[in-house]
Formats: structure tokens, sequence, C-alpha cells
């Protein structure tokens, strides 16, 4: 089973002509509200994917329709946790070739506590995966519990702090990064990735596929991106680590899960949205990427 402490969002999205800059107005062509956040979103991907995923998390009075979404999606709502706050929330700006910047609210995601986290995890067992992002806090203490416990750790360290990954990583089993984030990682600490007390490290290259750096190994593995027409790449590294960890947690190999992770992702990019239209099992074998 997959626990994953995690973000829950509104996702406003808003398409404009181009990405607004400095000081700049911009009047959008369209607008849409889904579900999303990075915690929602994998967690998502990962219950599309075929695995029990059970989230921890938080939402406001305001974010029920979010719960009983997931809980739609398959996912595990229990330890979703309702406080007197605003729900996350994130307005993403989306360009005509699919590119985006987002501003995000972190809201009750940044109230969920220790304590919420623990309760959550005395229902884990060994073997069970502990997946984390960084829109929410806590990881440190989710971390150490879930190794007491024998969980394994699979953290995307996003949006990216180079200490936060140096805080755990001597608990974390997968680091997921994309090619930014793993050159401000380097810059900012001068660690090699090959370096790192971490049995496996993904990094995602975007168009240009991903890299898997396997120091149990001590080897390096790239692997091809499918090719597809990019209308939106919102979501998609989230779609790629729910499925790789989903894949991971079903008993696949590194490179099985790095190829049905690769295929979900490349079919994200194909749809315009977040958790709401994040592809499912079916979706894939039912499409030629030939």
């Amino acid at each position: 089973m997959i626990w994953n402490l995690g973000s829950i969002n509104a996702d406003n999205f808003y398409h404009v002509p181009h990405l607004p800059g400095p000081g700049e107005t911009l009047a959008a062509t369209e607008f849409y509200q889904g579900l999303g956040g990075k915690g929602a979103n994998m967690s998502v991907a990962a219950a599309r994917a075929a695995a029990h995923v059970g989230h921890i998390g938080a939402v406001g009075s305001d974010g029920k329709w979010a719960v009983d979404r997931l809980l739609e999606y398959g996912v595990d709502t229990q330890h979703i946790s309702t406080i007197e706050t605003a729900t996350g929330h994130a307005n993403i700006s989306v360009d005509p070739m699919g590119e985006n910047n987002i501003v995000l609210f972190s809201g009750a995601n940044y109230l969920v506590s220790d304590q919420m986290i623990g309760a959550a995890l005395t229902e884990a067992s060994p073997g069970d995966i502990l997946l984390m992002q960084n829109e929410t806090l806590g990881q440190g203490f989710a971390a150490r519990t879930a190794k007491t416990l024998g969980l394994k750790v699979a953290y995307a360290a996003a949006p990216f702090r180079a200490d936060a990954i140096v805080e755990i990583m001597d608990q974390i089993d997968l680091l997921v990064l994309n090619e930014v984030e793993a050159a401000q990682f380097f810059e900012a600490t001068k660690i090699e990735l090959c370096d790192l007390p971490i049995a496996d490290i993904v990094v995602t290259l975007g168009r240009d596929g991903c890299k898997w750096v396997s120091n149990k190994a001590k080897s390096s593995q790239s692997y091809l991106a499918y090719k597809v027409d990019p209308v939106d790449t919102t979501g998609a590294g989230d779609t790629f680590t729910g499925y790789l960890i989903a894949g991971l947690d079903r008993g696949m190999d590194m490179p099985a899960a790095i190829d049905l992770a690769s295929q979900a992702g490349a079919l994200m990019v194909t749809r315009r949205g977040t958790a709401d239209v994040i592809p499912d099992l079916k979706d894939i074998q039912d499409h030629n990427f030939n």
C-alpha cells in the first residue's frame, strides 16, 4: 500500500495568449477549476495505476468537494482532516504551447500536524511505501516514523528545497527530481546524485525522457520519452511519479515502472487539467505509442 502525505488544492486554470510578464495585466481566454495539488495528483495517479493509496492531508471547510472527488477516483480518504482554514489553491496560467506558471496558496496543507501523520501511519504495514512532496509540512517526522515502522520512503522534492532533501536523505529510498531541481541541488550542496545515501534516484527530463541513477548498483540508465503533441504540461510530472510509485508497489522492477510512468506522463500532456484528467491503465492500454 502507498501512504501519500500530500497537498490537496483547488486548481484555477487561466488560458492566456502568453505567460504574463512582470507588471503585465492579461485577459484570459478561458477559465475552469479542478482538483489538484501535487499530493492529490500523485494519489489519483497511483490509484488509477491500480495501487491502493491512502492520502494523508487536510482541507478547509470549503474542501469537501475535493475529498469527495478523491474518493470517487479510488483514493482512501479516511486520513484527510477538515480544519478551520481555507483549502489550498493554485492559480495556473497556461499558454498556447502548453507551458505554464503557477501561484500557490498553501492553506490547510501547511496545517497537517505530526499527530495526523502519526495516526495514519499506525495503520501501515512493513513494506508499504510512504510518498511525500514539499507542499505540506511534517516530512521529517513522517520519514523517521515510516522507517521505524519498516516502510520504504519515496520523496518527490517539489516545490524544490535542497535543505529539505539533506534533512531526510538518510531515510529516503527513492528520490524523484526534474532536471532543473537536480541542477539546483548540486549548486546548493556540491553533492553529486551518485554520492547521495539514497538507493534510487529518478531525474525526469521532460521531452527528453528520464534518467535512473541506481546507487545500490552503482549504475545510471537513460530512458527516452514517448512522442506526443503536448497541450498542457501541468501535472505531468506528478502523473509520472504516481505511476512510478504504483508500479514499484505492485512489484514491477524499476525499468518496467519507469516505462509505465512514461506512458502515463506522455498521455497526460495531451490533456488539459490536473487530477481530474489523469489517465488510467485502460487509457494507456488503448493508446498506440508506436
